[in-house]
């Protein structure tokens, strides 16, 4: 398959490694332009205050105000995605592979251990803000990494305020890969991130094993004392111009590292040596500060992709906005059009002819003119106040195709759309929402939370305490578990999208079936009551609902209460009569 290695001239001479990574970075970077300037005048609108910031600034209207439709469109689709997504607290759930593993105990354990480390470590936002990306970008990136966060106290000791998987955003501008590549999983991809010069020092005083990289540091810090120490002007076209920065002096003048994180299989076609998975970290586009095998049990690089509508031959997708930047151009220009028309009804364009005298327009003026002397108005062409049907057919058409009509939305004009036509509405936008939901949950989500779990078996070296709280009595607890308390054969299936929808419908088929077993005698015999409830209880989540014949036992409970209270009602009745009371 196309796209799955790196391949350069030498591995083995570390100059040439960072720079061909360096070079690889800036080609990719390049061959995904076109994107990027689409990126940026989506969001140009999306973040509009007016319109001097988007296309419409170019336009000759002398109003400036935006409607923000695009911006209505992508806050549906965020909340909707959302809440498909995460509908209830527990929306995720650990599914056995193995007779071994399928003990309740142990998926218990695991599904506590990932649901403590999710909430602590603030999943839901983190995916909050993907699922913007996916919206806005029409593709999101993230990974996963192990995190020890401390906090020192004063007396030396410590207190741990974060120690597991967590899943890290990565902005679509920071993320570079072959666009032409056939799978995303297996394609070479950099990473490029921003750190101080101190917080390298730091990660070098912290982690022993780093210590390797001092000479690098020390290499990093010479070019950047050479830079400020020199009075020559360095021209910007010579060797690289780093990301954000104007020029390499601008770069080493400043107190940030550039480190570009290269995943991926690399081939040496002229020592014929091919490395696979590694990962190669690189600074200032010129030192390689690491190289190493990538320590993850996926078999590829923990890096997840998601895609909104994916195009063939080109791994970036596009996004349910891209299509109607320029419905929103129109909606602004039309908009802008009619204010102008009433702001000049309002304050006409005055046509002096003749010899009139100077004058403020105001009312009561007067106004002098000579034997030929006249005042009148331009009438301007009232045609645009009629554009109100085309703006609401572009922004009706806007949501349709954004899957995000607006009668799905909750939001119906009386008498605009009969109810059969409603609910078809809500039907097609349902069956996106699901397919687009579904996509992101299987081929993001999931993965994501098994990395997660991955990494967990894998850094973990000491015991955990987790809050396991009872299903049955609600009461919780706390538990001391290790390693090998997690490691299990299955996987993480996030329970939301997918699984909710499929309930949904799976529950109302059952229901339609107990109202008819309910109405018709002879198709009540051949169903079962009993059954029904235990299914039910079960697809709701809610296993307290059922019990052998519960609802007898309420019943008779409540009988049993009714009669004690009436036995002692009838006593102090007759203890009242007794006393002559």
């Amino acid at each position: 398959m196309a796209g799955e290695t790196l391949d350069i001239e030498n591995i083995v001479e570390q100059e040439v490694l960072a720079v061909e990574i360096a070079n690889r970075w800036r080609e990719w970077d390049t061959l995904r332009n076109t994107k990027i300037q689409e990126w940026k005048e989506l969001r140009n609108y999306l973040y509009a205050t007016d319109t001097k910031t988007t296309g419409n600034a170019m336009l000759p209207w002398s109003n400036t105000t935006t409607t923000p439709k695009l911006t209505q469109l992508m806050d549906n689709l965020h909340a909707n995605y959302f809440a498909s997504l995460f509908p209830q607290q527990k929306w995720m759930r650990f599914e056995a592979s193995s007779v071994d593993s399928n003990v309740k105990a142990k998926r218990d354990t695991i599904q506590a251990y990932m649901e403590n480390k999710v909430r602590q470590s603030d999943f839901v936002n983190a995916a909050s803000d993907l699922i913007y990306d996916y919206i806005q970008y029409g593709n999101c990136f993230a990974t996963v990494q192990w995190e020890d966060r401390y906090k020192i106290k004063e007396d030396g000791d410590y207190i741990s305020q974060y120690v597991g998987p967590k899943v890290v955003r990565i902005s679509p501008y920071d993320i570079c890969f072959n666009p032409a590549a056939s799978d995303f999983l297996k394609a070479p991809k950099i990473i490029k991130s921003i750190k101080t010069l101190g917080e390298i020092k730091r990660m070098i005083k912290d982690d022993p094993s780093k210590e390797s990289m001092q000479p690098i540091l020390d290499k990093m810090l010479y070019a950047r004392a050479a830079v400020r120490g020199s009075d020559a002007t360095f021209n910007k076209s010579e060797g690289y111009v780093a990301d954000g920065f104007s020029s390499i002096q601008h770069y080493y003048e400043s107190d940030y590292v550039e480190i570009l994180t290269f995943y991926g299989d690399i081939f040496d076609y002229q020592n014929d040596e091919l490395q696979v998975d590694r990962i190669i970290t690189i600074v200032d586009r010129a030192y390689v500060l690491t190289n190493e095998e990538n320590p993850s049990w996926l078999g590829h690089a923990p890096v997840f992709h998601a895609g909104w509508r994916p195009r063939p031959d080109n791994l970036y997708a596009m996004g349910p906005l891209d299509n109607l930047v320029g419905m929103q151009f129109r909606i602004d220009h039309l908009e802008n059009l009619k204010a102008d028309v009433f702001d000049q009804i309002a304050y006409p364009i005055m046509k002096i002819r003749g010899d009139v005298e100077d004058f403020d327009f105001e009312p009561g003026t007067r106004i002098y003119l000579g034997e030929e002397g006249d005042v009148g108005y331009l009438v301007p062409d009232a045609t645009a106040l009629n554009a109100d049907l085309q703006i609401q057919t572009l922004e009706n058409k806007m949501e349709e195709m954004a899957g995000a009509p607006r009668q799905a939305m909750g939001i119906r004009t009386p008498g605009e759309k009969t109810a059969f036509e409603v609910q078809s509405l809500q039907n097609a936008a349902s069956r996106i929402f699901e397919h687009k939901t579904a996509h992101f949950e299987r081929v993001f989500l999931e993965p994501i939370l098994n990395s997660m779990l991955e990494t967990a078996r894998r850094y973990m070296n000491f015991s955990d305490t987790i809050k396991v709280i009872d299903d049955a009595t609600g009461v919780a607890f706390f538990r001391d578990i290790t390693k090998d308390d997690i490691i299990a054969s299955g996987k993480i299936v996030p329970v939301g999208a997918r699984h909710f929808a499929e309930r949904a419908r799976r529950v109302q088929n059952l229901t339609q079936l107990f109202q008819i077993k309910a109405a018709d005698p002879t198709v009540s015999a051949h169903l079962s009551g009993k059954e029904f409830a235990k299914i039910i209880s079960e697809e709701l989540g809610e296993a307290s609902l059922f019990g052998e014949n519960i609802s007898v036992s309420e019943q008779l409970e409540t009988q049993t209460q009714m009669q004690n209270a009436e036995a002692v009602n009838q006593e102090n009745l007759m203890t009242q009569e007794e006393m002559g009371i």
